[in-house]
């Protein structure tokens, strides 16, 4: 077993895929078998699971998981947040289904909005958020069954002019709400003591303890870490991160490694994530969500696969490469092309807006391994299809 020296280890790029895909349980059909139960153990190994509003396919967080569990079913996430509450939603780094038993990580945060107030929220006045909490000790409610708000101006481009939406969001930051369900992106909001049956909020984690998780959790669903890869779009975390890094080095529990092509960015390694040999199933297609955990950090995807992903949903369309929602796909361990799909749900068809070959399959060399490789794709194309224009699964009752 590889031991912690002063001398970096050094690693492959091709090594630290496998590394990774296995971390993120891409490299095996079926990692955590299917149902309520299968949510909740895909959201604990991975940490979190993003949020979007995207629709022109099936949303990210649902994307994500069937990504993982073929089986997947929408109810099976109803489930697990409004029934078996095993998952909640709150911000990483962007707004995210979230394990359960990871709540106490998140409480100091919420005291701190409770306190401090939020930067996105400053509008929102005393008396908004008396009346949201008012209505929300009644009963579990959502914006809709809220009706006199009178409209105000939007101090930025993403808020709502309804005082009482962002009265909703301020108080789900500090805790005193959390969305108990969610039909589409209709969010309903309850006292988070009575989704949960708390008398109050578990005791917040230490801030040692916290930026002990955020490694942990990173070394899981990573399996080589780098700081920005820990502690993405959050630096201020990244020195009190970079402690524990180097105790856990000084212990044997951490190896650092020379990956190839990383230049000075240093990254580590349990020293049994670098015994992981096995290549997977070569076989396998993924057809990615652009905030799929492998393509969120891009410049991470582009070190460790050698490919760039371009997120252009955004972009004008005269200078749009890929497409506007461009979907990486990964057969094996290489992305191979990325797919601008949409969804025509009215028609029932999904449609191909734009193929494009990427990496080594966009070479004349690797012209004639297109057909094959195009054949496996379109073979998970018509699952993804399936998937995407499938009536929604009724709630459970």
């Amino acid at each position: 077993m590889p031991r912690a020296s002063a001398k970096p280890t050094p690693l492959s790029a091709a090594s630290a895929r496998r590394i990774w895909l296995r971390a993120q349980r891409l490299d095996t059909p079926s990692p955590f078998g299917a149902g309520p139960q299968a949510v909740a153990d895909a959201v604990a190994h991975l940490g979190y699971v993003q949020i979007d509003t995207i629709n022109v396919i099936e949303r990210s967080h649902h994307h994500i998981l069937f990504t993982r569990i073929p089986d997947y079913r929408r109810a099976d996430l109803r489930q697990a947040q409004t029934i078996d509450k095993s998952v909640f939603e709150y911000w990483t780094h962007a707004l995210a289904y979230v394990p359960s038993a990871d709540f106490r990580f998140f409480v100091a945060d919420m005291k701190h909005y409770r306190t401090a107030g939020h930067r996105w929220f400053q509008t929102v006045t005393p008396a908004d958020t008396r009346k949201v909490m008012r209505l929300a000790r009644l009963g579990a409610l959502t914006i809709r069954d809220i009706e006199d708000d009178v409209l105000r101006e939007k101090d930025h481009a993403w808020a709502s002019r309804k005082p009482s939406r962002r009265a909703l969001q301020l108080a789900f930051f500090t805790g005193a709400l959390t969305i108990s369900e969610r039909n589409g992106m209709l969010k309903t909001y309850d006292l988070m003591s009575r989704h949960f049956g708390w008398e109050r909020l578990p005791k917040a984690a230490s801030r040692g303890e916290t930026m002990a998780y955020l490694l942990d959790r990173a070394l899981r669903s990573q399996g080589l870490v780098s700081l920005d890869s820990i502690c993405h779009l959050d630096a201020p975390s990244k020195a009190a991160v970079r402690k524990v890094i180097d105790a856990r080095v000084r212990r044997g529990e951490l190896v650092p490694i020379a990956l190839d092509g990383a230049g000075k960015q240093e990254h580590w390694a349990a020293p049994e994530a670098l015994e992981t040999t096995d290549d997977g199933d070569p076989s396998l297609v993924h057809i990615l969500s652009p905030f799929d955990p492998l393509i969120i950090q891009r410049k991470r995807t582009h070190l460790i696969f050698g490919y760039e992903h371009r997120f252009e949903a955004y972009v004008p369309k005269e200078k749009r490469k890929l497409g506007y929602f461009a979907l990486p796909v990964l057969v094996g361990d290489t992305v191979v092309a990325a797919l601008d799909l949409k969804a025509d749900r009215q028609n029932r068809k999904l449609l191909m807006q734009k193929w494009t070959w990427v990496g080594e399959a966009a070479t004349r060399k690797a012209s004639g391994q297109r057909t094959e490789l195009k054949r496996q794709i379109e073979d998970e194309l018509d699952r993804f299809a399936r998937f995407q224009l499938a009536e929604r699964d009724a709630p459970s009752p």
